[in-house]
Parts: C-alpha cells; structure tokens; sequence
C-alpha cells in the first residue's frame, strides 16, 4: 500500500444537463467533487457520467448523512467497507424519489455505481480498490479501476474538509450554493414557456418576466443565467444589462441563437458552467470547411456527444446525434453528415460535465 499522502479536498462540480436528439430529458445535477492532490478524480474516469454523493439538491439531513459515510468511522451496507464516490446522476440520492440507485440513499446499486473502500491506516485515511459495482460484492477484475489510486490523506485534513459540511452542535447546517436558476426575459410566447418547462424537468428552476427592469437588486442576484428572448429589442436589452448591473448580479446573459428547445437548454449549460479552466476537459468546438467538420478539442480523455440543430424549411427545429465516442486528449477534426448542417444550424459538444455551443460556420 502507498506510503506516501496526497492533499484532500472538495470542489464545486456539475453534471450538465439537457434534451437529448431522440426527446429524453438529461438531468442537470450540482455536486461537490473530490479532489486529490488538487485535481478533481472524476476526471480521471474517461467515460462515466456520475456524480458524487455529496449532490447539492439534497435536503440538509440527507446531505449530511452522505457526508457522514465518507469518514471511515461510520457504518456501510456495503460489504469489505466499501463506500460509494460516485453514482447514477439522473436518480442517485433523492432525485428521482426512489433511493434505488448508487446507494446514496441507503438502497442498491441497480444502475451501478463507483465505489472503494475507505479505511484507516494508523492516523491515515486510505482510498483504494476502486471498482464499479452493481451487486453486494463487486468483481475486482473484472470491474476494478486498476489505475486509481490507493490515495492515502492525512487524516486530520481529510476529517476537517469532511466536517466543515456538517452542522456543529446546537448550530444551523452549514449553507450550501443554491439551486441553478434560469430567468427568461420576453413575452410568455411558446418557445419561453417551452424553454422553462424544459429547464425545469431537467431540474433547473426557470422563470419568465417582460419586466427585469424594475426587480429587486436581491432577486435579480439569485439567477446564474439571464435568457434574451427573441422579441427583445438592443433597447430593452441594454435596460436588463444595466439592472443586472447595479444588483451586482453575476448572471451570464444568453440570446436565444434559434427558436429551438434543445439548443438554447444546451446555451443555458454552457451559461451555468463556472468551471476553472485548469479543470475544464472540453477546451473547444467549431465547425470548420464549411460545415463539412468539426473540430473538437479535449484537455483529457472523455466522452463526447456532438448534436446538429437547425431548422427547416417550413421553421419545424430538427435535432440529430451526429457522434458519441471517447476522444484522446487533443485536437479533433470530426467529419459530418452534410444534410445534418445545411442552412442554419448549430452544434452542440456535450461531456457528462460541460456543453459547448458553436455555429456552422459557411
């Protein structure tokens, strides 16, 4: 076993959201990462779109108890003690009600999950034996992550970034980043109220108004994107701008690029995402020759999803999954269906963290 510590700590993640080209609905999920030796370890795991059990939309008690089955101390209902780092984003915890899958909730592991065993060594928390698993036992090699870890922290930092989450005795739980919210700017024509409906299922709260303008400083600082509708005029616009302004809101202000769902869901993630770029693995998208490729660039090996939107002839959106592969790091350059792309259109490159947005270029 290593002899050597790494340092412990926890940064702000995001699993991205969205509508997928065949309708499905990809559940936008906030979460508190791991990060070893300063480097978040999901990153580590090319392909796997999960998140870790410290799921910011938990209630308090619930967050807590997550919190809690991290520290070697306390009990597992998994066998050899084994511990779940990471599990399914769309019903991991209490999203989807049912505390079935990843075991964050204290269920199964219907839909797999990753977990390790955490130990103490000495004055030492150890990490190793990561796996994926889907049973009470999973199959070391079957499914193990051979080249993760064991990870050794020093114990009293690994115990203080842990507990600085919970409540201190007689003390209110610690506050936690609220909830995204999404504020929508224009009249409630059909494309806003199907935008909200849509960032509302995937778990983004979403609200429309014609007048920005005039709202309280503190409300207007509660939303992480602003969305320009269509209708709305450099005037206007330049109105909202100016409020926003003087809230000293953070918001990244979205205009609508095309009277299409999946797309402006995907501008709103792309808003959301406050990733430091030193941790970001998707660097880049544009479609270059035309339209006839696209050039993708990724900091570490993950898996990519490239999406066409456009509109045609008769203004009816079409969406069409063009690509879905691991990509090594680097630049690269994606042929693509020409009828995909004619006209108007946009793509969209989707990690299970980030979503880029890029026009096609003619």
């Amino acid at each position: 076993m290593t002899s050597q510590c790494v340092t412990f700590g926890l940064v702000p993640a995001m699993r991205a959201g969205g509508v997928l080209a065949d309708g499905a609905y990809q559940a936008h999920r906030d979460f508190l990462d791991f990060a070893v030796d300063g480097s978040p370890l999901l990153v580590r795991l090319a392909d796997l779109d999960a998140v870790s059990p410290l799921a910011l939309d938990l209630g308090p008690s619930d967050f807590a108890e997550q919190v809690r089955t991290l520290l070697p101390e306390a009990e597992t209902p998994l066998e050899g003690s084994r511990r779940v780092i990471y599990g399914c984003p769309e019903c991991a915890g209490l999203a989807c009600g049912e505390p079935v899958c990843g075991g964050f909730a204290g269920g199964g592991l219907a839909c797999g999950a990753v977990t390790a065993v955490i130990e103490r060594d000495g004055p030492d928390v150890v990490w190793r034996d990561f796996g994926r698993q889907t049973g009470r036992t999973p199959d070391a090699e079957r499914d193990g992550y051979h080249d993760i870890g064991p990870y050794r922290f020093r114990g009293e930092e690994y115990r203080a970034a842990l507990e600085r989450l919970l409540p201190a005795d007689g003390a209110p739980a610690p506050e936690l980043p609220a909830g995204p919210r999404a504020l929508l700017i224009g009249p409630r024509a059909a494309l806003l109220a199907r935008l909200a409906a849509a960032l509302r299922r995937i778990g983004i709260s979403a609200e429309i108004t014609l007048d920005a303008v005039h709202a309280h400083a503190d409300e207007l600082r509660k939303y992480g994107v602003v969305v320009f509708g269509r209708t709305i005029g450099p005037d206007e616009r330049d109105a909202v701008l100016g409020a926003l302004a003087a809230a000293r809101s953070e918001a990244v202000c979205v205009t609508v690029l095309a009277p299409i769902v999946p797309l402006v869901v995907a501008q709103v993630e792309q808003a959301l995402d406050r990733t430091p770029d030193h941790y970001r693995r998707l660097l880049r998208l544009t479609a270059v020759a035309g339209g006839a490729e696209a050039e993708v660039e990724v900091a570490s090996a993950c898996r990519v999803r490239l999406v066409a939107h456009r509109l045609d002839r008769l203004s009816r959106p079409r969406t069409r999954a063009l690509f879905d592969t691991v990509l090594a790091p680097g630049a690269h350059r994606i042929p693509l269906e020409t009828r995909a792309v004619r006209g108007r259109s946009f793509l969209t490159a989707h990690t299970s963290e980030a979503v880029l947005v890029a026009p096609v270029a003619r």
